[in-house]
């Protein structure tokens, strides 16, 4: 993180103290996690394509890679909804039945407070939006006591030995 970034975000924890630092950093890593979920359902769509490249001269393949990265761009892009699915997937990965304690404890209690967090970090730089974004796109997508506690959805590793 660059001087001017450190600063800027130290200036929004200031400004704006309903979040604390961990809220923030949880729901970078939340993106993340979401994107990586995409990228491999992609991954596992593209493996079933099995497009032949050898089928395109040089030119031609430049200007495909070129869409490819392109569209790859859009793809790791998630919409509010998208990212509100992620951060439950994940706080419940991370935190088990205590999410919500820990969701509240950092000042997160709606969905609502997850796109005040990206709008907040978008301001900064920290995060980009498309032009479709909405700030509203996060509001009301689920509510925290059905999500994290009434509909817990309990997940078993492989590790384990548990099916």
């Amino acid at each position: 993180m660059s001087e001017d970034t450190y600063s800027a975000f130290m200036q929004l924890l200031k400004d704006d103290p309903r979040y604390r630092m961990e809220a923030y950093q949880f729901v970078r890593e939340a993106l993340s996690f979401g994107q990586r979920f995409h990228e491999e359902q992609e991954e596992a769509e593209q493996d079933e394509e099995d497009l032949d490249l050898e089928c395109f001269d040089e030119d031609e393949l430049d200007d495909e890679l070129e869409q490819w990265e392109e569209e790859e761009e859009v793809e790791r892009h998630l919409t509010g909804q998208m990212l509100c699915q992620a951060i439950r997937q994940y706080a419940q990965q991370q935190y088990g039945l205590l999410a919500k304690v820990v969701l509240n404890s950092w000042g997160l209690h709606t969905t609502s407070d997850f796109g005040e967090i990206v709008y907040n970090l978008i301001g900064i730089g920290m995060m980009r939006k498309s032009k479709s974004d909405r700030r509203e796109d996060f509001d009301d997508q689920y509510d925290f006591e059905d999500a994290f506690v009434k509909n817990f959805e309990f997940q078993v590793s492989e590790e384990s030995g548990q099916a």
